[in-house]
């Protein structure tokens, strides 16, 4: 049987500049269908940058990113997001003088979904039940790791392909963590997306991933199955 390859994404050869200044070196990795990947590396390396050039908000000058087979360069943010990409940035991002409730309506817009409301909205609510209680509170009124819950369930109300979180524990209680964590294990088991991680939280890596690719000065220089993420690759790679 063939495996279902539209949630599959491919970074082959970016590379991009900041002020004439290059900051990504032919980049190239691949999220295997329905897993889960975690892209690492000391600060400075180039992460960020690399998921800024998947979403469409850095300019690249060499190389492709392609999603389930389809082509992303030439699209612009916006057509990215409804190819099937959510992202969840460093800094979350979310609306402040938006209510809960309407930052999760943004997400559903974004994308035209209009039918299933109310069972999409008690979707993310299972996965993040204090949400519901906060419905009418404003976003700039939670916690971090609230605001971090509130960010991931607004753009997983995109019903995205690739799910991509930028540092999603930094700054984050550790029982949040853990509730976001088991998010990520219960979407990875329905199989309907995958998941791209940037993160320095090394354990969070190891008990989730599938596949990993370390950054270097821009480029790629581990990458493989998450059995491969050994102390002496760990010493020599991320170790600061």
């Amino acid at each position: 049987m063939s495996v279902d390859q539209s949630t599959s994404l491919t970074v082959s050869g970016v590379e991009a500049s900041i002020g004439g200044s290059r900051i990504l070196r032919g980049v190239s990795f691949v999220v295997p269908p329905k897993s889960v990947f975690c892209l690492m590396g000391r600060n400075g390396v180039g992460k960020t940058s690399t998921l800024r050039s998947i979403v469409g908000l850095m300019k690249t000058e060499a190389g492709n990113i392609t999603l389930g087979g389809r082509d992303l360069k030439k699209m612009l943010p916006e057509e990215r997001a409804r190819t099937g990409i959510g992202f969840v940035p460093q800094g979350r991002e979310i609306f402040p003088h938006l209510t809960v409730e309407e930052n999760l309506e943004i997400g559903m817009k974004a994308q035209g979904l209009k039918q299933n409301k109310k069972a999409k909205l008690d979707r993310v609510f299972s996965l993040f039940p204090i949400l519901k209680e906060f419905i009418p509170r404003k976003g700039g009124m939670l916690s971090g790791g609230q605001q971090q819950q509130l960010a991931i369930a607004r753009a997983l109300l995109t019903e995205p392909k690739i799910l991509i979180l930028d540092e999603p524990t930094e700054g984050i209680q550790p029982n949040i963590i853990d509730q976001i964590s088991e998010t990520i294990k219960m979407l990875r088991a329905e199989g309907q997306m995958s998941i791209l991680l940037v993160e320095q939280y090394l354990d969070f890596c190891k008990e989730l991933a599938d596949t990993f690719a370390i950054m270097n000065r821009g480029a790629v220089v581990v990458a493989g199955p998450v059995a491969d993420l050994t102390e002496t690759v760990i010493k020599e790679h991320l170790t600061v």
